[in-house]
């Protein structure tokens, strides 16, 4: 157990969160050289929060005794703050000097800046006395603490038991820095540039990645192009269509061809493929709108489908959720059950939809023509005769008959994946052969020499350290085998046309493999979203920007085998599975089966296994424990219990370790009203506090982009809660429950103001407010119930969620007795009809009355029943200034209507304009309580609409800024 006397560091103190959660949420929009497009992983935590995190991880607050004189002096030589930075970091100008390093450390521009980042470093050595410890992260994922440990100057130990995450975070952090300084081997690029001090990180890799991956895409369509064919665009197909005519007599490229499943309709009078299509809709772009017509013929039982453009009456899809309806007989409501029982007795076919072609300024919508037949070229592929588990939450397609890896994918992408595949062990032998004669003539590495301890003269490989020829060769390799994974998911019967951008969405829109009706077909040869080129695009930019410094590595290892005390004096980072809300494994074995054949020769140890190990990964999941919730969830508790101990084992105790977790679970527990509390969180927390562990800080990072595919029109996590822990220390004291609700009551209030002034979403809020709750519950070495026993972590959160409600509910007091009325009658009706009576007491309750709060536009009283008025009944005519009764109830609707419902932020900003500052923050904190209430009585829907407006909140300021114009001296000369 530790003792207390250690220095407390920055993340223990103090953070510029505002800054750094805009950069981590800004982060999630770039694209060309990010990390996150090398290779597909779910749940990726930004650079930027993990920069920052480490780096306050391991600095000291500088307002404390007993600091190193050398780490004072290189905060001194930081750029001096000002004043209101000086004040946002409550008056301490080496805290702001630091708080000013990490704002312009954060940002994505300056991630390669040897400037800020070797200031970074300089202070950490500094303030470690010259000796930082290494990173440790037993869930290593996609690879992002490592990463930024290395960018920080930092060793790191990483692992993952998932072979696909190991690889991904080898190839960020252990195969760049390899080759690091060397020049590209591939004959034209060494024909132009031949100097290798021009080759800066592990650009020289970079560009033979890029080089060979070109080589791959001219030899594949040379193999397989035939099946891709151009279309010509004849008189007649122009004939109806003005937009194709100055096409007429010319060869289009095509993008993709559309699909539509057919299922045999179940109506015996029918009988007829039914063809499942969610919409007609083509495009949605002003000036290019263009959908498809279907036109049925009943004697023949078939139906073909005409594309048209301009407006136009659109059929409705016959594929709506839960229910299908017939094109043919016209029969409707068929219900999911009854296609899965057709689909998987009868089979599922395909009838062509549309193709889509590239035009001169944009995409060309044309009639479905159907590309050749692949006969006697489509290989066996055993390696994708795999079952895909039998868990509809991830995977939808085996309800359907849809139960191999094979069916998800058409002959043709089979054969462009098996071609691309083969291609990648033919890239390597050339850029073998290249390698070596390169360093053969001394313009690359060390030269190859005679065999060694068994291998060749071109050295070690790749997997077994080695820097050489064939090591170099692997390396290329296995970034290409990348472009095989990146190409399968673009390449499936899972992807789908999006109609308001123009293109093609991907097998994992979202973390799990649904079955999609209407599909596309891409042309990987094409220029065009989804081609071979695109694929190795993202590859080689990642390479070229990642810092590629040594001392990085990732092995695979179970996280909950503690008994690795070889790594010793570490601290701990990580970001540990999330109870059941990601199979990682079963979703990652749609790239397994593709990179075990492309690369088991490269990485031996890594591809051993037919699909990923299962059985010891750390997620709750009831189907791998015959359905059986509680051995899955006791499964998972006691692996992160092992976990934890193991980090605290290795961990060195003058620094704290530093947990990631966003868990929102969906079910009875989590919204069954104050008090109810998360398993995922539960199960979590138990095994960190049982493991020795306290929390002793808590930080809500901005971890998730909104506009994500899982948080569009939902109340989806935004946030990972940072725990901040350490040791619990020998001298902590027993504590009652009394004493512990009272400690709650006294400090919760204040963090979340805090955590509201931070701007911190509704949706995140509870899990926010975990942090704060458990920092007191592990102050105690227990916490005892009346009874006398322990108090659990289920009942702690229990409380900690009750403070809430009572915190949330303490601050209608500072509304007016409208908007107190209003929150009420919300909370028990909705926007449903009510008793008169029942409306009458309250309103006295709430000293106001029903006819002032109808004269105020609030509510509709109708023959013994009231109503709350919705956002599209409040009247237009409104001036805040001229009203005699200005309520935050009518405020926040106005503000949600101008926002959310009419989607408009500056409208939004113009009315913050009119009312002020402490007027709008009422009515944000009012959107707070609404989006509780939502919450907790399962309305949804209109929960979002709340929690938008808070996420939006720092835009509609600005907007409101631009709103008042620019200030006026009240003196002019």
């Amino acid at each position: 157990m530790a003792e207390a006397g250690y220095r407390k560091k920055l993340i223990e103190v103090a953070l510029p969160l505002e800054d750094i959660n805009r950069e981590a949420a800004r982060e999630k929009s770039i694209r060309h050289g990010h990390p996150s497009t090398l290779h597909l992983w779910w749940a990726r935590r930004p650079l930027a929060a993990c920069r920052a995190v480490l780096f306050s991880q391991l600095v000291d607050d500088p307002e404390q005794d007993g600091l190193f004189p050398e780490f004072l002096a290189e905060v001194d030589r930081l750029p001096s703050p000002s004043a209101s930075e000086v004040a946002a970091a409550a008056g301490s100008i080496r805290r702001a000097r630091l708080f000013g390093l990490i704002k312009r450390m954060v940002k994505w521009e300056n991630s390669n800046d040897e400037e800020i980042l070797g200031q970074a470093r300089r202070v950490i050595r500094a303030s470690c006395g010259g000796d930082p410890p290494p990173v440790y992260d037993p869930f290593c994922g996609g690879g992002s603490i490592p990463l930024e440990a290395q960018r920080l100057g930092l060793k790191c130990y990483a692992s993952d038991l998932n072979p696909v995450a190991v690889l991904i975070t080898k190839a960020l952090v252990e195969f760049p820095p390899r080759f690091a300084g060397r020049p590209p081997v591939n004959p034209e690029a060494r024909s132009r540039l031949s100097q290798a001090s021009k080759w800066k990180r592990a650009a020289g890799l970079a560009e033979d990645v890029r080089s060979y991956g070109k080589w791959m895409r001219d030899e594949a369509e040379k193999r397989i192009g035939h099946l891709y064919p151009k279309v010509q665009i004849t008189a007649e197909m122009a004939a109806d269509r003005p937009d194709l005519r100055h096409y007429v007599g010319k060869e289009l490229t095509v993008i993709a061809w559309l699909w539509a499943r057919t299922v045999k309709c179940p109506n015996p009078a029918c009988g007829a493929q039914m063809p499942m299509v969610r919409s007609f809709e083509l495009s949605k772009k002003a000036g290019r709108r263009a959908w498809i017509e279907p036109i049925v013929d009943p004697g023949a039982k078939s139906v073909r489908f005409e594309v048209r453009d301009g407006d136009g009456d659109v059929a409705a899809g016959t594929k709506q959720a839960r229910r299908s309806r017939c094109l043919l007989c016209g029969q409707d409501g068929v219900s999911d059950a009854v296609l899965r029982d057709q689909a998987t007795q009868w089979g599922i076919g395909a009838l062509a939809l549309a193709t889509v072609a590239e035009g001169r300024t944009g995409r060309v919508y044309l009639t479905a023509t159907e590309p050749p037949p692949v006969p006697d070229q489509v290989p066996q592929a055993p390696w994708l005769q795999q079952d895909m588990p039998d868990n509809a939450r991830w995977f939808s397609p085996p309800m359907y008959g849809l139960t191999t890896y094979r069916d998800l994918f058409t002959d043709r992408q089979l054969v462009a994946l098996t071609t691309f595949s083969d291609l990648v062990q033919e890239a390597r032998e050339k850029a073998l052969e290249d390698t070596r004669a390169a360093a053969a003539d001394g313009t690359w590495g060390p030269p190859a020499g005679p065999p060694v301890n068994g291998h060749s003269g071109d050295g070690p490989r790749l997997a077994d350290g080695g820097d050489g020829p064939d090591a170099y060769a692997d390396a290329v390799a296995t970034y290409l085998g990348f472009g095989v994974d990146r190409g399968s998911d673009y390449w499936s019967t899972i992807c789908s046309w999006n109609i308001s951008r123009d293109n093609v969405r991907n097998t994992f829109a979202r973390q799990a493999i649904p079955m999609v009706w209407d599909f596309v077909e891409v042309n990987p040869f094409s220029d065009s979203s989804g081609n071979w080129d695109g694929q190795v695009d993202w590859i080689w930019r990642v390479i070229g920007h990642v810092p590629a410094l040594s001392g990085g590595t990732a092995e695979q290892g179970d996280a909950s085998l503690t008994d690795g005390s070889s790594i010793a004096g570490t601290i701990g980072a990580t970001d540990p599975p999330y109870y059941d809300n990601v199979g990682y494994s079963d979703l990652s074995d749609f790239f397994y089966v593709w990179l075990r054949r492309s690369l088991g020769d490269v990485h031996p140890s890594l591809f051993s296994t037919l699909l990923t190990p299962k059985s010891s990964e750390l997620v709750a999941t009831p189907y791998r424990f015959g359905g059986d919730r509680n051995k899955a969830e006791r499964f998972f508790e006691q692996g992160l219990l092992d976990a934890f101990v193991g980090i605290h084992r290795r961990q060195d105790d003058q620094y704290p370790a530093t947990v990631f977790y966003a868990f929102k679970q969906a079910g009875q527990r989590d919204d069954s009203g104050p008090g109810a509390v998360s398993t995922g969180w539960e199960t979590m927390l138990s095994g960190l506090l049982d493991s020795g562990l306290g929390v002793v800080g808590t930080w809500p990072m901005r971890t998730e982009r909104s506009a994500r595919t899982v948080a569009l029109g939902t109340n989806a996590l935004a946030s990972s809660i940072m725990l901040v822990c350490r040791a619990r220390l020998e001298t902590s004291s027993l504590g009652t429950r009394a004493e512990f609700l009272s400690a709650l009551r006294a400090e919760l209030p204040d963090r979340l103001r805090v955590l509201q002034s931070g701007n911190i979403a509704p949706v995140d809020l509870a899990q926010a407010s975990i942090g704060p709750g458990m920092e007191v519950f592990s102050r105690y070495s227990k916490v005892l119930e009346s009874d006398g026993k322990a108090m659990t972590v289920g009942a702690a959160l229990g409380l900690i969620n009750q403070v809430l409600e009572e915190v949330l509910a303490e601050y209608e007091g500072e509304y007016d007795p409208d908007t107190r009325w209003a929150v009420a009658w919300f909370e028990q009706f909705g926007m449903r009809d009510g008793e008169f009576g029942q409306a009458e007491v309250l309103s006295k309750a709430k000293n106001t009355a029903i006819d002032v709060l109808a004269r105020a536009g609030i509510v509709h009283r109708g023959t013994g029943k009231v109503r709350l008025l919705g956002r599209d009944e409040i009247s237009d005519d409104w001036d805040p200034a001229g009203s005699g009764r200005l309520s935050i109830w009518e405020t926040t609707q106005r503000l949600v209507r101008a926002h959310f419902d009419e989607g408009s932020e500056d409208a939004a900003g113009e009315i913050v304009a009119q009312l002020g500052g402490e007027i709008s923050d009422r009515a944000r904190d009012l959107a707070y309580r609404l989006y509780d209430i939502c919450n907790r009585k399962g309305r949804a829907e209109e929960g979002v609409a709340y929690n938008a407006l808070v996420t939006a909140w720092p835009s509609i300021l600005s907007a409101a800024e631009r709103a008042r114009g620019p200030v006026q001296a009240q003196f002019p000369e």
